[in-house]
């Protein structure tokens, strides 16, 4: 079981893909932070988490007035994705005496659903990247690459290492 909570915070960390872009440690505006205030349930810490993560892929990649539209789509889908991931791991974790085989049915509901979040994330995010000029491409293209797994640092049984990525890199958990 301990096994199949790891990959499933595996998985919610991973939801949304485009969505888990995170920002370096200081990088969320101190107004988020200090007006928002603690949240209540494991749902609404995720919430707040990527609204974070909407707020600093905004700034991030440098969204014009014109591309706004686009921009709200993708991030209107970061939202859904994230609720629907949410509810899925809140719905894991309150049925802690479940069968082997109800496990696995919950496992393969929240699999679903990442699969069918990213490929919606996908399809919102294609029109955005076409918008972006040239300068915009290269920020999205540097922000959303994982030096990781691209080196094959992620390696099943945590036998891999991973390097420590440098401070001023973005990072996708």
């Amino acid at each position: 079981m301990k096994k199949t909570l790891v990959i499933l915070a595996s998985t919610l960390a991973m939801s949304g893909a485009f969505a888990q872009t995170a920002a370096p440690a200081g990088a969320a505006p101190a107004s988020a932070s200090a007006a928002a205030p603690a949240p209540a349930s494991g749902a609404a810490h995720y919430e707040q988490r990527v609204e974070q993560r909407i707020t600093y892929l905004h700034t991030q990649l440098k969204i014009t007035p014109e591309q706004e539209p686009q921009w709200k789509a993708f991030a209107d889908v970061m939202r859904t994705n994230g609720a629907t991931m949410a509810g899925l791991y809140e719905q894991r974790m309150a049925n802690s005496n479940q069968s082997a085989l109800d496990d696995m049915k919950q496992y393969s509901a929240i699999a679903t659903a990442h699969a069918d979040g990213t490929k919606k994330l996908l399809d919102a995010f294609e029109p955005l990247y076409t918008s972006f000029s040239p300068d915009q491409k290269k920020l999205a293209d540097t922000t959303f690459h994982h030096p990781s797994r691209a080196e094959g640092h992620h390696k099943h049984g945590g036998k891999g290492k991973k390097k420590a990525a440098p401070a001023d890199e973005t990072v996708k958990p």
